[in-house]
């Protein structure tokens, strides 16, 4: 891999980590931050607390993976 390569690829991994962040900061923004889906595993027991986003994880998954595989395809 060249140089020139490499440096294509980091910048799009920065572009998208700005991206996330940017979508990130306007939904905490909206307070739509901490959406529990249902299939989420939460458990509170007196002052302990355990959060575990199940479904939450396979949707962001699947979406990654979609459209990883859309831009893949040139």
């Amino acid at each position: 891999m060249n140089l020139e390569a490499m440096a294509k690829i980091l910048i799009g991994i920065g572009l998208f980590i700005v991206l996330a962040g940017i979508m990130l900061y306007g939904l905490s923004r909206l307070g739509a931050y901490g959406i529990k889906i249902p299939g989420d595993v939460y458990i509170k027991k007196g002052n302990f607390s355990f959060y575990f986003p199940v479904v939450s994880c396979l949707i962001i998954s699947l979406l990654l993976t979609l459209i990883i595989n859309l831009i893949g395809r040139r």
